[in-house]
């Protein structure tokens, strides 16, 4: 089992953990997981574009000059695609961009993104993370105290509405609960940052 350090929100080390290697120690599957970010962003997609056809543009019902003897290249309606205000080819309709990932897939990706962000040392584990009130100062000095860099990725387990609105503001922080894990998140971050109460519920949900 890896064993990572446990820091307190002073990022003083308060102690360390055994992370379960059926999580946090898999072979990493690049192949899922880059179906997983690709599911997610392809989820994220509205799909409204859209542009008319010939067949939906206005106009065009007359042929626009006889067909000889005008010098003219032979046309039979203003709707065609090479005039002003025609149709487009192979215009774009509106479609679901979304495809699926059966639930083994699902967990098999996840288990690399994690093992891969033990790997590169990019997991930070906090004793526990919480504020009496919202502010957002405070949230920053924890992070500073940690060295959480770059973009970060803070899970918790369920929902403190303190530790969500505090980081609101920061632009390179995130904040997620274990129900909502998601493989793009968790790549995307520079920084992993789990509480010991976040990772005790991953291990229980996705060993």
């Amino acid at each position: 089992m890896a064993k990572v350090s446990v820091v307190n929100m002073e990022g003083k080390e308060v102690g360390t953990i055994d992370l379960n290697d059926a999580i946090f120690g898999v072979d990493v599957n690049e192949n899922l997981v880059h179906l997983a970010v690709v599911q997610q962003l392809a989820d994220n997609r509205q799909g409204t574009q859209k542009a008319k056809t010939r067949s939906e543009v206005s106009g065009g019902g007359k042929k626009p000059w006889r067909q000889k003897g005008t010098g003219h290249a032979r046309q039979g309606s203003t709707r065609a695609p090479q005039w002003t205000h025609g149709g487009i080819v192979f215009a774009p309709v509106p479609r679901d961009y979304s495809f699926k990932l059966n639930k083994k897939e699902k967990r098999a990706a996840l288990q690399s993104a994690l093992t891969n962000s033990v790997k590169e040392n990019r997991l930070i584990v906090l004793d526990e993370l919480k504020f009496d009130e919202i502010k957002t100062k405070d949230f920053s000095k924890v992070m500073e105290n940690i060295k959480a860099a770059g973009t970060v990725l803070v899970v918790i387990n369920g929902a403190d509405r303190n530790v969500v609105l505090s980081a609101r503001n920061i632009p390179e922080v995130t904040t997620t609960s274990t129900d909502q894990l998601s493989v793009y998140e968790i790549m995307k971050a520079k920084t992993l940052v789990l509480t010991k109460d976040a990772v005790a519920r991953i291990e229980e949900v996705y060993a």
